[in-house]
């Protein structure tokens, strides 16, 4: 799932610590979610986007073709 996590964290001047704390995680959590190597709980997604004030779906696109795509070796 790809997201704008880091993108408006840093248009609003926050760090990740602060928006760890505001969503009661861990720095390296908000860090994994912004370097897209965790998606978020649909609980910390709504707090993410509450604390950056933009709707969910802005702040998270899921692509689902891409998600059923058959692996090719």
């Amino acid at each position: 799932m790809e997201n704008k996590v880091k993108e408006l964290r840093k248009a609003k001047k926050l760090s990740q610590d602060e928006v760890a704390k505001f969503c009661n995680v861990s720095r390296q959590t908000i860090n994994a979610i912004e370097n897209n190597k965790y998606d978020p709980s649909l609980y910390l997604a709504f707090s993410l986007a509450k604390y950056l004030d933009v709707p969910i779906d802005e702040l998270f696109k899921f692509d689902i073709e891409k998600k059923n795509k058959p692996k090719t070796f």
